[in-house]
């Protein structure tokens, strides 16, 4: 099954647009990890555990396993969430870019390595950049669009010709968002990254794009409105959306209890989150 497929089957299944993102933090762990060397796997395997049923997929975030040299942990958890959870996509947050055989590399990486369902990629380097990506026709490519970071707005807000020779204007981020839904796409396994801090572009986006999926990340922690997420960006079946929620959610009961129930804290938030997602999908 495709990743477009699996994320709306599992968007279905479980009636959820939400996805957690697994960006552990060994400084931030409930005390019974403190010592143990797979810390970072078994941390984000209870989150996992505690969530599956909730969300439509998980996304880690490789600098976090990478920085503790981890990567064998993230190999691990992939292959954990396949098999425990078959059917729930992961999507690697790696943001890669590069030309050429490293690209090549940076795909072989996330989709034979760590067995990832999608991969986020920075498109500023041209379609050359994200041909290898898209080589692997099941998987998804998830490309940078708006960014939820302030700074984002430093290049993805200028304005450029419009490539239609008409003569008018457009962000750069209408054009990476016109590229990833047309040309780029035509083996329909492209989504875009467009952050919740930005709902005007949300919906700026969603007009461009139809019924493609948008990830869409700075909810919780960031400070996201859900309610304009949701309304800006949800597709023509209530559907399409991607709305992470990572350190509202991992973290929700580090600092209670000294973090014996994180895993049920944590699924007590994500329920929450998804419940109010939920809330304005339709009307």
């Amino acid at each position: 099954m495709s990743f477009i497929a699996g994320i709306d089957q599992a968007s279905r299944q479980r009636n959820s647009l939400l996805c957690v993102g697994l960006d552990p933090d060994p400084a931030r762990f409930p005390a019974q990890l403190a010592e143990r060397s797979d810390a970072i796997f078994e941390f984000c395997r209870a989150i996992v555990d505690a969530t599956a049923d909730l969300v439509c997929s998980f996304k880690p975030q490789i600098a976090y396993f990478a920085a503790q040299r981890a990567e064998d942990q993230l190999e691990a958890l992939i292959a954990h969430i396949h098999e425990r959870h078959p059917g729930l996509p992961v999507i690697l947050d790696a943001k890669r870019s590069d030309i050429g055989s490293t690209a090549e590399m940076y795909a072989r990486e996330a989709f034979e390595r760590y067995r990832a369902d999608a991969v986020t990629v920075n498109p500023y380097l041209g379609r050359d950049s994200v041909k290898p990506f898209l080589a692997y026709r099941d998987k998804g490519v998830i490309l940078l669009c708006r960014t939820s970071n302030p700074g984002g707005s430093d290049l993805q807000f200028l304005e450029v010709d419009k490539a239609d020779g008409t003569g008018g204007k457009e962000h750069l981020y209408e054009r990476v968002a016109r590229l990833v839904s047309g040309e780029w796409n035509r083996h329909g396994q492209c989504a875009l990254v467009v952050g919740a801090t930005f709902p005007e572009e949300i919906r700026r986006v969603r007009q461009l794009v139809g019924d493609m999926p948008l990830l869409v990340p700075g909810i919780g922690a960031q400070g996201g409105d859900i309610e304009a997420t949701v309304k800006a960006g949800r597709n023509s079946t209530g559907m399409g959306l991607i709305i992470n929620s990572s350190r509202a959610i991992l973290y929700a009961g580090t600092q209670v209890d000294d973090g014996i129930n994180f895993a049920a804290a944590a699924r007590q938030v994500a329920l929450q989150t998804r419940d109010e997602i939920n809330r304005y999908r339709v009307g």
